[in-house]
């Protein structure tokens, strides 16, 4: 009897084993995929910003590590123009539909593209570690186009790119005001949630074994990327964030804990009914009149 306990514990051992290296293989395979974007693979645009009758030119700038990304620049009508940033694996022609309500009230308009996206440069998503280079190299161009008072300069960004958004304001003083929809409030906050969405496993054990291979892969440290350390940073410059219940693609706490590390002034749009991003499918109206309200009330209050 002792000697078949023996063997069996043994069997368990080995499957243990066995069952350790295959989940190991398994993440590492899904993590490669989720931190990158082959172009073969990438969505692209299917409108340009004259479907929407808006005037605009072809922009594209080069990286301090020398990657070249394109975006659409509209020219502003009221004296202040906005960056809007895209989201995780998304494209520039995915922001046409926010751009046409603030180009109708008059705002200037630079539809951007980030590293391993639409028709730019490079493979490799680091959810903000070198793409901040990239928002660099783009605000360089909107302060040399745009012809507006670099006091009238903000940012709107959705999921990936409106955690984006918050890191680079607080890197950059410069920027006046950020609208961020459905933010991720940092990759620990959100990563169950996101690898739940986007591979199908179930959080525990995937979700860290995934986040390790990831920070691996990539290079950056997965701590670091934490757009609650960042927000403090932009006071007393506004931001206002908005967050659904419904979102199944980051946590649906990270508007709420990202409110609570903001400093003054911030604004907060929470609706239980909403999922990622679909403020603006959900309640068109109300988007409208808040969103244009906040950047009216603090990129135009010179004029």
């Amino acid at each position: 009897m002792r000697r078949w306990r023996t063997l069996a514990l043994g069997a368990l051992a080995a499957l243990a084993l066995v069952g350790a290296a295959g989940a190991a293989v398994v993440t590492r395979a899904r993590a490669h995929e989720l931190i990158t974007n082959p172009r073969a693979t990438r969505h692209l645009p299917a409108k340009t910003p004259a479907d929407y009758g808006m005037p605009y030119e072809e922009a594209t700038v080069k990286t301090t590590d020398g990657l070249t990304l394109v975006g659409w620049f509209v020219p502003s009508q009221n004296g202040a123009s906005l960056m809007l940033v895209h989201g995780y694996k998304d494209q520039r022609g995915s922001m046409l539909q926010v751009a046409d309500v603030l180009h109708r009230h008059g705002y200037g308009l630079l539809i951007l593209s980030v590293r391993a996206h639409d028709l730019s440069d490079g493979e490799l998503i680091t959810f903000g570690h070198y793409e901040m280079r990239d928002l660099d190299a783009w605000y360089a161009y909107e302060i040399a186009h745009a012809g507006v008072d670099p006091r009238e300069i903000g940012m709107f960004g959705v999921s990936m790119g409106g955690s984006l958004a918050l890191q680079y304001g607080a890197r950059n003083p410069r920027i006046s005001a950020i609208v961020a929809d459905s933010a991720f409030s940092s990759l620990s906050d959100t990563v169950a949630t996101s690898v739940k969405f986007f591979t199908g496993l179930p959080p525990f054990p995937f979700a860290p074994m995934i986040l390790f291979w990831s920070q691996r892969e990539a290079g950056y440290d997965a701590s670091e990327i934490d757009a609650k350390r960042w927000i403090p940073q932009l006071s007393p410059r506004p931001v206002f964030l908005m967050q659904g219940d419904a979102d199944l693609v980051v946590s649906p706490q990270s508007g709420e804990r990202l409110y609570e590390a903001a400093g003054q002034p911030k604004e907060f749009w929470h609706e239980p009914d909403v999922g990622h991003a679909q403020f603006l499918q959900k309640h068109p109206a109300d988007f409208e009149r808040r969103v244009v309200g906040f950047f009216d009330r603090y990129l135009l209050h010179a004029k």
